[in-house]
């Protein structure tokens, strides 16, 4: 199976508040990866590093096989990179549907009747169809959850970036947002998903790593890493020899 993002040996410091160090890790074409690591470990920075918002200090980032280190955050937009914030930033002054239209548009680089049509299927998809119309700034906290979903998805893209899109929701509200994440996963979108909301992880993603201090310090099967006395003392707060 292809491999659809790289990162090799990519850091990023700001003095001496290392974010990412020497990361090195592959994600392969249709797999969903989780992120964990304790706040501050430098999950976030590494998304902004993926996406182009943060240039990296060394290493290189490659997407489909093409090096795009030095490329800018709007090209990697439209090769196929789209993500969602850990806390929602729409456009509250605009409509649901119109904040789909400027990532349809703006992201996607399509105009007229498939902009339309596409952030339709994507409004349904998400569960923000009977939504469309309404002023995205007075959502509930899950709407604008799945908001930030249909906004990244309507980039079309090929590697979907999820910053803690589960974070703050009632277990109703997480198993619905589940449901959708493994929908979108069918449509053969990679995705890399970072989440505090360890068994909704844990229902969707193939493979785990873990990030402390900008390092990884474990990757591998999801059931295994949580088992792993290194990650229960850095991520979990138990002892080892529990």
């Amino acid at each position: 199976m292809a491999t659809v993002l790289e990162l090799d040996g990519v850091s990023k410091a700001f003095g001496a508040v290392t974010v990412a160090d020497g990361q090195t890790w592959r994600l392969k074409q249709g797999e969903a990866l989780g992120v964990l690591g304790p706040n501050g470990a430098g999950k976030t920075s590494m998304f902004n590093l993926v996406t182009g918002t943060l240039a990296a200090d060394a290493g290189v980032i490659r997407f489909g096989g093409h090096d795009i280190t030095k490329w800018s955050a709007a090209r990697r937009c439209r090769a196929g990179i789209a993500r969602s914030f850990q806390v929602p930033q729409p456009f509250g002054h605009m409509t649901v549907y119109e904040n789909t239209l400027v990532a349809a548009t703006q992201g996607a680089g399509l105009s007229g009747h498939a902009a339309q049509s596409l952030c339709l299927d994507v409004l349904a998809q998400t569960g923000l169809l009977s939504r469309a119309n309404a002023r995205a700034g007075g959502l509930t906290l899950l709407n604008r959850k799945r908001l930030e979903l249909a906004r990244a998805m309507c980039a079309k893209p090929k590697l979907l970036l999820l910053d803690e899109i589960a974070g703050g929701l009632t277990d109703n509200e997480c198993h619905a947002l589940i449901e959708t994440i493994q929908a979108i996963r069918k449509t053969g979108v990679s995705i890399v998903w970072i989440e505090h909301v360890v068994h909704a992880l844990l229902a969707v993603v193939d493979r785990l790593i873990v990030i402390d201090f900008g390092k990884l310090i474990a990757a591998g099967e999801p059931h295994k890493i949580m088992n792993s006395p290194e990650v229960r003392e850095i991520y979990l707060g138990m002892d080892a020899d529990v």
